[in-house]
């Protein structure tokens, strides 16, 4: 299995730590909002990858925080005059319903950062007696980033070009601009713990070091997240974890392409960005994963209202091969399964993995005209390697229900249309063109056959 690791720009075959086990740590949500796209992108990403280690053997432990005392958190429940647990439980429990209703599993474990501030506390004291921190003017505690021979090898930055600027804090209370707070003191009204240094509150970037330290050890198999926490998120933790242990701290960091609107990322801090709740208020939810699985994990990822009729028209292809056919055991060591794990063993290539299971389903439909046993056995293998990626699990019938458009009969007509081309019967093509057409069905011929839409006039 090859899987490309941000640290050292290439793929490479993963080796787990310990054989057969692997510990997996993903940057979870700041909860002061509801999640958006961009967080559906970052977590389906995951989810399908530990879906796949699962299918591919190994025991996998997923750990994925969540953020829960944050400058943004307070400056929110400020804004609402409520408290801050109240803000936090209120959009973590959104963002449950929300990756639930993704298709999501569950972690194995989800600490809050409220409940590791002990050892927290306990890291820095660390990396202060290893002589990698000290306390500012202010009685802050910072990161001393030039004590730190190997800083910037995760997001490739020279240290010396580096500028102070929107992504590093400038302040007089410190010995360099680029060093990072480990813990700050608390202000009037903000949430605050004991420390050695007074009462306040920790840096968001020893938030993650410490869970993920306690939870999957000194050093673990996979980090991963958005491609936004490479600098400095994912440069400060590495940085400041192995100046407290004082060994390797990740074996493979792995991150997420953006999703876009337009040409910019999807971010609350852009205010360009569409929650997640508000999407599945137009669209089935796997209709949104099958969009977020449609290009590789790190690619970037374009939303627009047409790629989710795109992705349903596709979910349709394939709900219209498994309808009608009886339960069977799959059929066993074909060449479609082997294409399928060979995609996804290529640094989980879902897009070369979808276009496998449409060739199957192709197959499906080809043997329903004279073998309705091998097609039904077939069926079994397309919905068993459909759940790898978490799709293809509901009922055909169901998924047709409350359409306006009978994909079945879209597709049967196409079928006709390609056999009237390829007969030159090119009346008879244009005739099911014009039938299509007032079923409001636009149809694309392309060099990987014909794709259709709904379009509402």
């Amino acid at each position: 299995m090859q899987i490309f690791n941000t640290l050292t720009r290439e793929k490479s075959e993963f080796t787990p730590i310990n054989p057969g086990k692997i510990g997996m740590y993903v940057c979870g949500v700041t909860v002061y909002d509801y999640c958006h796209l961009g967080h559906a992108r970052t977590y389906t990403s995951a989810d399908v990858i530990i879906r796949y280690l699962r299918f591919r053997g190994y025991e996998v432990k997923y750990v994925r925080n969540i953020t829960d005392v944050d400058d943004k958190i307070i400056k929110r429940a400020n804004e609402n005059h409520e408290p801050i647990d109240a803000v936090t439980e209120r959009f973590t429990k959104a963002m449950h319903e929300d990756f639930a209703a993704l298709g999501l599993m569950p972690p194995d474990e989800e600490p809050r950062a409220t409940q590791y501030i002990p050892q927290m506390i306990a890291m820095i004291e660390k990396i202060i007696a290893n002589g990698n921190a000290y306390v500012g003017m202010n009685g802050d505690v910072y990161f001393e980033v030039r004590t730190f021979h190997d800083y910037g090898c995760l997001s490739h930055h020279d240290i010396e070009q580096l500028e102070s600027g929107a992504r590093v804090e400038i302040s007089e209370v410190k010995r360099d601009p680029l060093d990072f707070v480990l813990w700050k003191l608390a202000k009037p009204g903000e949430p605050a713990w004991d420390s050695p240094w007074g009462s306040g509150r920790p840096g968001w970037h020893i938030e993650c070091s410490a869970m993920s330290q306690n939870l999957l050890g000194d050093y673990f198999d996979i980090h991963a997240g958005g491609r936004d926490l490479i600098f400095p998120h994912h440069e400060n933790e590495n940085a400041q974890s192995r100046a407290a242990l004082k060994t390797a701290f990740v074996n493979v960091w792995m991150h997420a392409g953006f999703l876009q609107m337009g040409k910019d990322k999807m971010s609350k801090s852009l205010g360009n960005f569409i929650s997640i709740r508000d999407v599945l208020r137009d669209h089935a939810p796997e209709v949104m994963r099958y969009f977020l699985l449609s290009s590789h994990y790190r690619s970037p990822l374009v939303y627009t209202e047409d790629a989710f009729v795109q992705s349903r028209n596709s979910l349709a292809r394939f709900y219209t091969a498994l309808r009608f056919l009886p339960a069977a055991a799959k059929v066993e060591n074909t060449k479609y399964e082997a294409q399928f794990i060979a995609a996804m063993d290529d640094d989980f290539n879902t897009p070369i993995a979808l276009s496998v299971l449409f060739d199957l389903a192709h197959e499906i439909q080809r043997l329903r005209e004279k073998d309705n046993a091998a097609a039904a056995s077939h069926a079994a293998l397309l919905k068993y390697l459909g759940n790898v990626i978490g799709i293809l699990q509901t009922d055909a019938d169901e998924f047709f229900k409350d359409d306006s458009v009978d994909a079945a009969k879209v597709e049967q007509l196409i079928a006709a249309r390609e056999l009237a081309r390829r007969e030159k019967n090119w009346a008879e093509a244009d005739r099911i063109r014009k039938e299509l057409a007032e079923m409001h069905v636009v149809i694309e011929d392309a060099a990987q056959g014909t794709t259709w839409k709904v379009v509402k006039l």
